[in-house]
């Protein structure tokens, strides 16, 4: 049988279709295999590395920095670059970014828990800025990448939601797997082992941890090693694997880039599309008081923030829930996932369900889903029986992802309708402006985000000597309360985001394409 070979256009490129939705796809995969582990990042460094939360609150923030100053430095010297490659210059920064990868995302991973304080925290900012400075080198040329596959508003509005499906299940496959890998229950062997790989608190000996706390008799081979601290079975952070689950994701992440590099067609000239806009006579004082009376922007960027500070934010301090409260660490990531998974219900429909009801009528319906998962969530602390807890809990999360499933899916749509709202009222597109604040404030909620959630942490009585197995029990109870508190205030800033300040709702957004003589497609939508 004869090779079936794809149809070309008018200039002799093939035809866009579902091989370059795959391999753009694909790209954002490779991404996330290494973007998800930094939900993993505070955990290690908590847990194994016994990193105080305070000192990890403040270099999280200092490394978030770089975070955002990376991205325009790295965006410009792509822009600057005028050589000639082989493979194009936005592919071939891609492939040095997957390359570096490769290890740097086990960088940040380095076991080495007895060092001094001095020497982690040296450790852990070197690690992290290796491996940002390869993850921006390959992502910041990805994202642009979209403008040179199709410059059909169609196509592109396709291409970014399999880049949303790419890294769906470029987060979900490491947030489940990577707790069943790296965390371990404690059954007695017959052997004093285990002992050397927990934080035993100061006024308990480990004579204590080798008996039943329950009946204080020694264990037989094959009991469940208790903790004498809350009486619950005793799991560990085996902290060398997290290196070597990072290395493997690392190679994955690679192969991912490598389908999209070779698959991926480009169809428009790459001296064409920028990184970044031109700074020139850029003052951050105006632009941002333009931004400010953008209301469409201030309101999808308000609800961003949000959304990160539920996904982000939460993930330690629930993974803590996990190891204190629940004692079931190893399913954290399957439970997150159980509760998100509603997020692709909507998907197939996003089309449809845009068209007849609006983006900002559909998304603002979602939050207040995601509301009442904020407050279901609100009971589960409350109740004493772990498991009905477990149960309550999980529903409550199913209840907040489905609210977060619209949202999610025209995020970014959302915020193209804010540049053209731009030019509709002031005049000017400003494009650079408007994404760069954007990006700006998501990065923040990124950042600091996480670290207050630290410093909470820290607040409420987590103590990171003690490990997750020492922690009181009223340490354990107040980081369910933080848990669901994150949640709801999530929901509520999204809420306000999008139902309050973004003002472009179906109505007012065909007047608007409109008077800008835009006919807008319905995948566009």
């Amino acid at each position: 049988m004869a090779k079936k070979t794809r149809q070309l256009d008018a200039n002799g490129k093939p035809k866009f279709g579902i091989t370059d939705k795959l391999a753009y796809a694909a790209g954002d995969l490779g991404c996330n295999m290494s973007f998800s582990l930094k939900s993993t990042v505070q955990t290690f460094w908590l847990v194994f590395m016994a990193m105080e939360t305070g000192l990890l609150s403040i270099l999280l923030l200092l490394v978030q920095i770089w975070d955002a100053v990376n991205d325009p430095l790295i965006g410009s010297l792509i822009d600057n670059d005028r050589r000639k490659y082989k493979m194009g210059k936005f592919k071939t920064y891609i492939f040095i970014g997957a390359c570096g990868l490769l290890v740097g995302g086990a960088a940040v991973f380095l076991p080495f828990p007895n060092a001094p304080v001095v020497l982690k925290a040296i450790l852990f900012v070197l690690g992290y800025i290796v491996w940002d400075a390869f993850y921006t080198i390959a992502n910041v040329p990805y994202g642009s990448m979209l403008s040179l596959v199709t410059e059909d508003v169609g196509e592109r509005a396709q291409l970014s939601t399999w880049r949303s499906i790419g890294s769906m299940i470029g987060n979900i496959l490491p947030s489940v797997l990577l707790p069943m890998l790296i965390w371990e229950k404690v059954y007695y062997d017959g052997t004093t082992s285990f002992l050397d790989k927990i934080e035993i608190p100061e006024e308990f000996t480990k004579e204590q941890f080798l008996k039943n706390p329950n009946t204080g008799l020694s264990y037989n081979i094959g009991d469940e090693v208790l903790s004498p601290v809350t009486g619950k079975q005793v799991e560990i952070l085996l902290g060398e694997r997290v290196f070597w689950v990072a290395l493997i994701m690392g190679v994955l992440g690679f192969l991912a880039f490598l389908f999209m590099i070779k698959k991926i067609t480009i169809r428009v000239d790459e001296n064409t599309v920028k990184t970044n806009e031109p700074t020139e006579k850029f003052n951050v004082f105006v632009a941002f008081k333009k931004f400010m009376k953008n209301r469409p922007a201030v309101g999808a960027t308000l609800a961003a923030m949000g959304m990160f500070l539920g996904m982000n934010a939460a993930t330690t301090a629930n993974t803590i829930m996990f190891a204190t409260y629940f004692n079931q660490a190893r399913l954290s990531g399957l439970i997150q996932m159980i509760g998100f998974l509603p997020m692709f219900l909507f998907m197939p429909f996003i089309t449809k369900i845009v068209e007849k009801y609006g983006k900002k009528e559909s998304s603002v319906v979602g939050t207040l889903v995601s509301l009442a998962g904020g407050l279901l969530m609100l009971i589960f602390p409350l109740i004493e029986n772990t498991d009905i807890a477990l149960v309550v809990y999980l529903l409550a999360l199913v209840v907040y992802g489905v609210g977060m499933g619209i949202y999610t899916c025209v995020s970014w749509a959302m915020m193209s309708d804010a540049i053209d709202y731009n030019e509709w009222k002031f005049g000017t597109r400003e494009e650079g402006t408007v994404y760069s604040l954007h990006s700006f404030f998501r990065k923040l909620a990124q950042g600091v985000g996480p670290s207050l959630v630290l410093l909470i942490m820290g607040w409420i009585g987590y103590e990171s000597k003690r490990g997750t197995i020492g922690q009181s029990i009223r340490t354990a109870h107040n980081m369910c309360w933080l848990v669901s508190g994150l949640y709801l205030f999530s929901a509520i800033v999204q809420f306000i985001g999008l139902a309050v300040i973004y003002n472009l709702d179906k109505k007012t957004l065909a007047q608007m394409n409109k008077d800008l003589g835009r006919e807008v497609s319905e995948e566009a939508n």
